[in-house]
């Protein structure tokens, strides 16, 4: 990595321009399996890196508390017809810092403390703010937790029924952030309606898949979308939330003046840019290429004797359960980790272990797709991971470290994007 592409902070600051650049070599020699995480493009990190930075844009477009918006104005304008126009909706808020404040805005704008809320239980796959215990909006609001069928691993969408219609929620959240399987937005809708629940789809991880029409999109069956701009978008790292033109004003009120003061505007730049290259054909192919990728590597780490949560994929994420493996996931993500694929320790539905030491991995093909890889390499990378959990039981670090010589010599091979790395 050549120090000329930083001077000044090598200057200022040389210790943190060392991290900074270990984490550029870290990130290119790795094979990086979360499926939250991605590779931004070079023109995301130069929008997201501006002389937006030195602004405080409180407001919204046209209805600012700061003079000197003219520029902001356009920016923040820009990223929201960009959003729209890709999502298919009537109204769109870029402003939420993250996708927690997103769904936190959403609580504000629809729900008061002590109401009832409804989303899929965190061990079966859900997010901590659906309303999870240990969350705020387990604390603030009462939560109550559908789950997937224990031989399936799949949403049951009879009892999420008959759950919503017992409790009836003030708000019913679809999405998580374990579910390998397709999301069906019709069906959560007729449940929302029936139970009188404003419906929110929560497509933080399948946002890039939507746009790139290798998912369902959410758009008309759901009251409001939240989200986050990177993942499978391959954002910055911010938010967004969509809604009906009837929620706009409840939505753009709980994000601001409600939960934050002004926007990150660099980051908005960041969003803008990559909306532009969502609404690009070479983006309907990788959103296609990130699943077809997944279910490849389903199908191979099936043939290794896996056992996977639902039996498969049919989005960009393989949840697996080790537990006929006799290796725990916080084991086998850390040997991962030494042979240089990246994923985390996930639990699985049912886990009888402790969140913190569950018995599952959870990977992921966004990263490796953005970087070129294809259906036929994922025989390979299912027998990398097959071998470093065979590793991992063993305490075989010899194992590991040929595996990581390997996975570099690969990833040397498929330069990531926006990596500034020669």
């Amino acid at each position: 990595m050549s120090a000329s592409r930083r001077p000044a902070l090598l200057a200022t600051d040389p210790e943190l321009a060392s991290f900074v650049a270990a984490e550029e070599v870290l990130q290119a020699q790795t094979l990086r399996l979360i499926p939250s995480e991605n590779y931004v493009s070079a023109a995301v990190l130069e929008a997201s890196g501006t002389v937006l930075q030195n602004k405080y844009s409180e407001g919204y477009p046209g209805r600012r508390y700061y003079e000197g918006q003219q520029n902001i104005d356009r920016v923040e304008a820009l990223a929201i017809e960009r959003a729209k126009g890709l999502f298919g909706v009537d109204h769109a808020n870029v402003q939420p810092y993250s996708g927690s404040p997103a769904n936190l805005a959403v609580y504000l704008a629809f729900a008061k403390p002590g109401d009832t809320v409804m989303g899929m239980a965190l061990p079966m796959g859900g997010h901590l703010t659906h309303g999870w215990g240990v969350s705020a909006t387990g604390s603030w609001f009462r939560g109550v937790q559908y789950g997937v069928q224990q031989d399936t691993g799949l949403i049951d969408y009879d009892a999420v029924r008959d759950l919503a219609l017992a409790e009836r929620p003030k708000i019913l959240f679809c999405g998580g952030t374990a579910l390998p399987r397709t999301i069906d937005f019709a069906a959560f809708a007729s449940i929302a309606e029936e139970a009188g629940s404003v419906l929110v789809a929560d497509v933080a991880h399948i946002a890039g898949l939507i746009a790139g029409g290798a998912h369902p999109s959410p758009a008309g069956h759901v009251d409001v979308i939240s989200t986050t701009t990177h993942k499978t978008l391959r954002g910055p790292r911010g938010a967004m939330l969509m809604c009906r033109e009837e929620h706009a004003k409840a939505i753009d009120k709980a994000v601001f003046p409600g939960l934050q003061g002004g926007p990150h505007n660099q980051t908005t730049a960041g969003i803008a840019v990559a909306l532009h290259e969502a609404a690009q054909p070479s983006f309907t192919a990788y959103a296609h290429a990130v699943v077809a990728n997944a279910k490849a590597l389903a199908a191979q780490l099936l043939e290794r004797g896996f056992d996977l949560v639902s039996g498969g994929t049919d989005n960009h994420l393989i949840l697996i359960d080790l537990t006929g493996k006799a290796v725990p996931g916080k084991t086998a993500a850390k040997a991962l980790d030494r042979a240089g694929i990246v994923v985390n320790y996930n639990t699985v539905p049912f886990d009888t272990r402790k969140p913190f030491d569950p018995s599952g991995i959870r990977i992921g093909t966004p990263s490796l797709t953005s970087r070129g890889l294809g259906v036929d390499h994922m025989p390979q990378v299912a027998d990398w991971i097959s071998r470093a959990v065979d590793a991992a039981a063993k305490g075989d670090e010899r194992a590991l470290a040929a595996i990581r010589a390997e996975v570099t010599d690969l990833m040397s091979a498929h330069p990531a994007p926006g990596l500034p790395l020669s």
